[in-house]
């Protein structure tokens, strides 16, 4: 694990705790509303009866819905691969290069893997 004050690093493995029961909790809320359209679902439903703006709506929302899950999924698995290397006593050094993420990345990013270096590399890469 880095060089910093015990103070610091349990403040960060606590906000990354609750980021990760507030992720969790969102994830829930959305699966709750999804599991809510679909009892809402009439499986003989033509169409016919609506129109076609609120047709269009509900598919907007479904889409966006899914795209927030992913997005929160996606967020919710970056602290919890935080909150093991914290286990494993590995927080805070690169998973790329094995160096030391600064403590200023940290603090504004928990959850960071990569050291700004590594992290600079994997966006060019990208591009």
């Amino acid at each position: 694990m880095i060089s910093m004050e015990k103070a610091l690093l349990d403040d960060l493995r606590q906000r990354l705790e609750r980021d990760r029961d507030n992720l969790g909790a969102e994830i829930e809320q959305i699966e709750d509303q999804e599991v809510h359209a679909e009892n809402q679902y009439d499986p003989e439903f033509s169409g016919y009866g609506n129109h076609m703006a609120e047709t269009g709506t509900e598919i907007y929302e479904q889409e966006r819905n899914l795209t927030l899950e992913q997005t929160l999924k996606q967020q919710l698995a970056e602290v919890e691969h935080a909150l093991a290397k914290f286990d494993e006593g590995t927080y805070g050094i690169c998973d790329n290069c094995g160096k030391e993420i600064v403590p200023d990345r940290l603090q504004v990013l928990p959850q960071a893997a990569l050291c700004i270096n590594c992290k600079e590399r994997q966006e060019t890469q990208r591009r």
